[in-house]
């Protein structure tokens, strides 16, 4: 986890890419994009391109952890 500064002075960062990957609903849980939607999909079904839209819950500890300490500001937008 990120350390706070003293003074107050700065703020900390985002990680774009993670804010890009990851969403939080409104309860609280972190969800991620599934892989293999970035290119060779034209011969794919159509029904397997829908099942790609779906957005799926992280459910190890460990990367919650580090997409927490990515994007510290996350759950505050919602």
């Amino acid at each position: 986890m990120p350390r706070k500064q003293k003074d107050g002075k700065f703020k900390m960062k985002t990680h774009k890419a993670t804010s890009k990957r990851f969403k939080m609903t409104g309860s609280g849980k972190i969800m991620r994009t599934k892989i293999g939607k970035g290119h060779l999909r034209r011969r794919t079904p159509d029904r397997t391109k829908m099942l790609f839209e779906r957005m799926i819950p992280v459910k190890t500890r460990s990367l919650k952890k580090t997409v927490k300490r990515l994007a510290p500001y996350m759950d505050k937008n919602k």
